[in-house]
């Protein structure tokens, strides 16, 4: 019974660290499809941004595409507790549709990272 316990424990850890991932993938592939429309046009995101508070227009573009290119390589890594803890503040401070994505992925990334410390 111990054994069935810890393989469908792992199975479970597997997929919340996966889900993670896909999320976090999918949110910074958005931030950089809207820092590149911002540098196109209109900036979609920095009104509803903690950053686009501090820059504005072409400067919070380049940012958003930073910080969604460092989300995306990031994402790979999202069951590491130091990339989950990065890719929750970058979410945080990119805001946005992108910024929820990867906070989401982030936090799945910690939860998988607790379920696989706790003691049994």
């Amino acid at each position: 019974m111990d054994k069935y316990y810890l393989e469908v424990n792992r199975k479970l850890n597997n997929s919340i660290a996966y889900w993670g991932y896909i999320l976090a993938l999918i949110g910074g592939i958005l931030i950089i499809v809207f820092g590149l429309l911002g540098l196109i046009g209109n900036s979609f995101g920095s009104a509803y941004s903690p950053a686009g508070y501090y820059v504005s227009g072409a400067l919070y573009s380049v940012v958003a595409i930073v910080i969604g290119i460092i989300c995306v390589v990031g994402s790979r890594s999202v069951g590491t507790l130091p990339w989950a803890i990065v890719l929750l503040v970058l979410g945080i401070i990119s805001g946005g549709i992108g910024g929820v994505l990867v906070v989401l992925g982030a936090i799945l990334g910690i939860i998988s990272i607790l379920v696989k410390s706790s003691p049994r």
